[in-house]
């Protein structure tokens, strides 16, 4: 089963320039959580399943934490995400950071990784 949390949104500071660290930037994180839920055994509790609103605890805290790189901030979450609950096998992460400040006009950029438990 897959629990997908999408344009979950922030404010951070991430970035290589120094102004970065102080002005910040607008950044969207989207998840999927891959489970081992067997969907035919499901019941209607939420202990059955991994709760939306610890997933979004997770990705706010290491969204507050700054990273020069989007990369290292996607680690982070990948990594906290796994530990939350033993029902995740693995997970996927895409943080995109939303008007770059490049030479140029775009829109954003996004880095996006998958990670799995440890046996």
């Amino acid at each position: 089963m897959v629990i997908e949390l999408n344009n979950l949104r922030f404010y951070s500071f991430h970035g290589c320039l120094e102004e970065e660290s102080v002005i910040g930037g607008h950044y969207t994180v989207d998840v999927k959580i891959f489970t081992d839920l067997d969907k035919q055994k499901i019941k209607d509790e939420l202990s059955e399943t991994v709760d939306y609103c610890d997933i979004f605890e997770a990705v706010k805290k290491e969204m507050a934490i700054r990273s020069k790189l989007i990369e290292h901030a996607a680690q982070r979450i990948a990594g906290s995400l796994l530990s939350i609950n033993e029902k995740i096998t693995d997970v996927e992460v895409c943080v995109t950071k939303i008007s770059p400040p490049m030479n140029g006009d775009v829109g954003s950029v996004s880095v996006r990784l998958r990670a799995s438990r440890s046996v």
